[in-house]
Protein backbone atom coordinates (compact mmCIF):
# COMPACT_ATOMS: atom_id res chain seq x y z
CA UNK A 1 0.00 0.00 0.00
CA UNK A 2 2.94 2.80 0.85
CA UNK A 3 4.49 2.13 -2.26
CA UNK A 4 1.32 2.17 -4.09
CA UNK A 5 0.85 5.61 -2.27
CA UNK A 6 4.37 6.95 -3.38
CA UNK A 7 3.61 5.73 -6.92
CA UNK A 8 0.62 7.48 -7.13
CA UNK A 9 2.59 10.77 -6.44
CA UNK A 10 5.32 10.32 -8.46
CA UNK A 11 2.97 10.17 -11.37
CA UNK A 12 0.41 12.91 -9.78
CA UNK A 13 1.73 14.64 -6.96
CA UNK A 14 -0.43 16.79 -4.60
CA UNK A 15 0.01 19.95 -2.36
CA UNK A 16 0.39 17.20 0.74
CA UNK A 17 3.39 16.16 2.58
CA UNK A 18 3.78 12.96 0.53
CA UNK A 19 3.89 15.38 -2.52
CA UNK A 20 6.12 17.58 -0.47
CA UNK A 21 8.55 14.67 -0.08
CA UNK A 22 7.83 13.58 -3.67
CA UNK A 23 9.17 17.39 -4.82
CA UNK A 24 12.01 16.50 -2.70
CA UNK A 25 12.78 13.39 -4.28
CA UNK A 26 12.21 14.28 -7.96
CA UNK A 27 14.33 17.98 -7.21
CA UNK A 28 17.38 15.24 -6.41
CA UNK A 29 17.28 12.59 -8.61
CA UNK A 30 15.73 14.25 -11.79
CA UNK A 31 18.34 17.01 -11.96
CA UNK A 32 21.17 15.11 -14.00
CA UNK A 33 18.83 13.66 -16.07
CA UNK A 34 16.13 16.70 -16.64
CA UNK A 35 19.75 18.80 -17.53
CA UNK A 36 20.88 15.47 -20.39
CA UNK A 37 17.09 15.42 -22.05
CA UNK A 38 17.59 19.27 -22.67
CA UNK A 39 21.31 18.72 -24.00
CA UNK A 40 20.60 16.07 -26.06
CA UNK A 41 17.39 17.18 -27.42
CA UNK A 42 19.90 20.10 -29.95
CA UNK A 43 17.84 23.09 -28.88
CA UNK A 44 18.25 25.95 -31.15
CA UNK A 45 17.48 29.43 -30.46
CA UNK A 46 14.70 30.09 -32.12
CA UNK A 47 13.05 26.34 -31.97
CA UNK A 48 9.35 25.75 -30.40
CA UNK A 49 10.39 23.30 -27.48
CA UNK A 50 7.81 21.14 -25.15
CA UNK A 51 8.67 19.96 -21.92
CA UNK A 52 6.11 16.43 -21.26
CA UNK A 53 5.58 16.22 -17.04
CA UNK A 54 7.64 19.56 -16.11
CA UNK A 55 7.29 18.73 -12.36
CA UNK A 56 9.28 21.41 -10.09
CA UNK A 57 10.49 22.90 -13.51
CA UNK A 58 14.20 22.01 -14.00
CA UNK A 59 14.19 21.21 -17.49
CA UNK A 60 12.21 24.57 -18.11
CA UNK A 61 14.58 26.17 -16.58
CA UNK A 62 17.38 25.08 -18.47
CA UNK A 63 15.86 24.94 -21.66
CA UNK A 64 14.42 28.41 -21.08
CA UNK A 65 18.15 29.52 -21.61
CA UNK A 66 19.24 27.91 -24.34
CA UNK A 67 15.81 29.48 -26.27
CA UNK A 68 17.15 33.32 -26.99
CA UNK A 69 16.01 34.05 -30.36
CA UNK A 70 12.29 36.32 -30.04
CA UNK A 71 11.19 33.48 -32.13
CA UNK A 72 12.09 30.86 -29.42
CA UNK A 73 9.38 29.41 -27.08
CA UNK A 74 9.20 27.23 -24.31
CA UNK A 75 5.65 25.20 -23.47
CA UNK A 76 5.14 22.31 -20.80
CA UNK A 77 2.37 20.28 -19.48
CA UNK A 78 2.18 18.52 -16.44
CA UNK A 79 -1.17 16.97 -15.16
CA UNK A 80 -0.59 18.23 -11.16
CA UNK A 81 -1.89 21.29 -10.24
CA UNK A 82 0.72 21.28 -7.27
CA UNK A 83 3.69 20.81 -9.96
CA UNK A 84 1.96 23.60 -12.33
CA UNK A 85 1.66 25.81 -8.95
CA UNK A 86 5.58 25.01 -8.50
CA UNK A 87 6.93 25.66 -11.70
CA UNK A 88 4.63 28.77 -13.23
CA UNK A 89 6.50 30.59 -9.82
CA UNK A 90 9.98 28.97 -10.83
CA UNK A 91 9.37 30.33 -14.00
CA UNK A 92 7.36 33.45 -13.56
CA UNK A 93 10.10 36.19 -15.28
CA UNK A 94 9.92 33.71 -18.56
CA UNK A 95 6.07 33.58 -18.86
CA UNK A 96 5.44 36.79 -17.86
CA UNK A 97 7.57 37.87 -20.60
CA UNK A 98 5.56 35.16 -23.09
CA UNK A 99 8.95 32.95 -23.43
CA UNK A 100 6.80 30.10 -21.50
CA UNK A 101 3.60 28.88 -21.63
CA UNK A 102 2.85 26.56 -18.90
CA UNK A 103 -0.42 24.37 -19.37
CA UNK A 104 -2.03 22.03 -16.34
CA UNK A 105 -3.55 19.21 -18.74
CA UNK A 106 -3.14 15.97 -19.48
CA UNK A 107 -0.47 14.63 -21.92
CA UNK A 108 -3.24 12.40 -24.70
CA UNK A 109 -4.69 15.91 -24.77
CA UNK A 110 -2.74 19.04 -25.13
CA UNK A 111 -3.94 22.38 -26.52
CA UNK A 112 -1.32 22.68 -29.20
CA UNK A 113 -1.87 23.28 -32.77
CA UNK A 114 -0.43 20.66 -34.98
CA UNK A 115 2.68 20.81 -36.09
CA UNK A 116 4.14 23.39 -34.24
CA UNK A 117 6.70 21.60 -32.28
CA UNK A 118 10.29 21.56 -33.37
CA UNK A 119 11.67 19.47 -29.97
CA UNK A 120 10.21 17.28 -27.05
CA UNK A 121 11.97 16.31 -24.25
CA UNK A 122 10.43 14.62 -20.93
CA UNK A 123 12.25 13.10 -18.26
CA UNK A 124 10.76 9.53 -15.71
CA UNK A 125 7.50 10.76 -17.32
CA UNK A 126 5.56 7.98 -19.74
CA UNK A 127 5.17 5.18 -16.97
CA UNK A 128 2.25 6.83 -15.73
CA UNK A 129 0.50 7.47 -18.63
CA UNK A 130 -2.84 5.17 -18.84
CA UNK A 131 -2.39 4.55 -22.28
CA UNK A 132 0.89 4.81 -24.44
CA UNK A 133 -0.18 4.75 -27.87
CA UNK A 134 -2.48 8.09 -27.27
CA UNK A 135 0.22 9.58 -25.13
CA UNK A 136 2.72 8.82 -28.10
CA UNK A 137 0.11 9.43 -31.12
CA UNK A 138 -1.25 13.55 -29.21
CA UNK A 139 3.03 13.87 -29.15
CA UNK A 140 3.09 13.19 -32.76
CA UNK A 141 0.29 15.26 -33.52
CA UNK A 142 2.26 18.32 -32.07
CA UNK A 143 5.47 17.65 -33.77
CA UNK A 144 6.73 19.20 -36.80
CA UNK A 145 8.25 16.79 -39.73
CA UNK A 146 11.08 16.00 -38.67
CA UNK A 147 10.85 17.13 -35.15
CA UNK A 148 12.89 14.76 -32.23
CA UNK A 149 11.47 13.72 -29.27
CA UNK A 150 14.33 12.61 -26.44
CA UNK A 151 13.01 10.79 -23.16
CA UNK A 152 15.72 10.08 -20.66
CA UNK A 153 15.69 7.58 -17.72
CA UNK A 154 17.92 5.18 -15.41
CA UNK A 155 16.55 1.99 -16.06
CA UNK A 156 18.14 0.43 -13.45
CA UNK A 157 16.19 2.43 -10.88
CA UNK A 158 12.72 2.14 -13.00
CA UNK A 159 13.10 -1.47 -12.83
CA UNK A 160 13.80 -1.37 -9.22
CA UNK A 161 10.79 0.92 -8.78
CA UNK A 162 8.25 -1.37 -10.96
CA UNK A 163 9.42 -4.38 -8.77
CA UNK A 164 8.59 -2.96 -5.76
CA UNK A 165 4.77 -2.08 -7.07
CA UNK A 166 5.74 1.75 -7.05
CA UNK A 167 4.80 2.15 -11.04
CA UNK A 168 2.06 0.62 -11.98
CA UNK A 169 1.58 -2.37 -15.10
CA UNK A 170 3.68 -2.58 -17.59
CA UNK A 171 4.21 0.69 -19.12
CA UNK A 172 7.49 1.50 -17.67
CA UNK A 173 9.25 -1.10 -19.80
CA UNK A 174 11.04 0.76 -22.72
CA UNK A 175 10.06 -1.86 -25.26
CA UNK A 176 6.43 -0.83 -24.47
CA UNK A 177 6.79 3.18 -24.99
CA UNK A 178 8.71 2.74 -28.48
CA UNK A 179 6.48 0.09 -29.87
CA UNK A 180 3.91 2.95 -28.73
CA UNK A 181 5.91 5.76 -30.79
CA UNK A 182 6.57 4.01 -33.79
CA UNK A 183 2.67 3.15 -33.71
CA UNK A 184 2.29 6.29 -34.05
CA UNK A 185 4.21 7.33 -36.90
CA UNK A 186 7.85 8.18 -35.23
CA UNK A 187 10.49 6.35 -36.86
CA UNK A 188 14.35 6.19 -36.09
CA UNK A 189 13.20 5.34 -33.08
CA UNK A 190 16.06 3.83 -30.54
CA UNK A 191 17.25 3.59 -26.64
CA UNK A 192 20.97 4.36 -25.91
CA UNK A 193 23.09 3.73 -23.03
CA UNK A 194 24.91 7.20 -21.69
CA UNK A 195 27.05 8.30 -19.34
CA UNK A 196 27.17 11.12 -16.68
CA UNK A 197 29.85 10.98 -14.03
CA UNK A 198 30.01 7.26 -13.86
CA UNK A 199 26.43 7.10 -13.65
CA UNK A 200 24.84 5.04 -16.71
CA UNK A 201 21.76 5.97 -18.04
CA UNK A 202 19.08 5.66 -21.06
CA UNK A 203 17.82 7.95 -23.86
CA UNK A 204 15.31 7.20 -26.42
CA UNK A 205 15.28 9.10 -29.52
CA UNK A 206 12.23 9.23 -31.76
CA UNK A 207 11.77 11.47 -34.98
CA UNK A 208 8.32 12.61 -36.13
CA UNK A 209 7.62 10.98 -39.67
CA UNK A 210 4.78 12.88 -41.49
Amino acid sequence: MLAENFGKQLGHPTRSVAGWLVTRFLTRFNHFLEENAVQLSGIQPGDTVLELGYGPGLGLESAAKLLTDPSGHLVGVDYSKYMHGMASDRMKEFVASGKVTLHNCDVAAMPLTDSTVDKVFHCNCYYFWPDLRKGATEIHRVMKPGGLMVTTLRLSYVASFAAKRVLPGKNWQPKNYIAALRDSGFTDVRMEDKQYKQITFQVIYATALK
